[in-house]
C-alpha cells in the first residue's frame, strides 16, 4: 500500500436542498457556503462536507490523497469498481468508485 487514505469529506444528497440545509443548521448548528443553486458547502461539522441537490444518489464518502493516480491504482487493485474516471472540479481532481460491498466513495487531490 502506497498511502493511507483518510476520510476528508462527506457529500450528502437531497432533492430538498433548502430543507436539508435548514435541518442541519437547526439540529447540528452547522454553517454553509452557497455554491450556486444546487450545492452547499458545510462548515463546522468536524470534517468537510457538502449537500448536493439530487434525489438519485446516496451520500458519498470522499477520501483525500496526495497522489491521485497512486490512490486510483490502489483502490482498483483492491477490487473497486470505478464509477467516474478522474475529473477536474473546483479545488482539484477526483474519481469515484464503489467498494466491493457497494458503498459509493471518491478520492480527491488538490494537485
Amino acid at each position: 500500500m502506497t498511502e493511507a487514505l483518510k476520510i476528508d469529506y462527506i457529500e450528502f444528497c437531497s432533492p430538498q436542498l433548502d430543507a436539508t440545509q435548514g435541518f442541519f443548521a437547526q439540529a447540528f448548528g452547522w454553517d454553509f457556503i452557497d455554491y450556486g443553486p444546487d450545492y452547499r458547502d458545510i462548515r463546522g461539522a468536524g470534517t468537510g462536507g457538502g449537500i448536493e441537490r439530487d434525489a438519485t444518489k446516496a451520500p458519498l464518502i470522499i477520501l483525500r490523497a496526495d497522489d491521485l493516480q497512486a490512490a486510483y491504482d490502489q483502490v482498483t487493485s483492491a477490487g473497486a469498481q470505478i464509477t467516474k474516471e478522474i475529473f477536474d472540479f473546483p479545488g482539484g481532481k477526483r474519481f469515484e468508485f464503489r467498494e466491493p460491498g457497494g458503498t459509493a466513495m471518491g478520492v480527491w487531490s488538490d494537485n
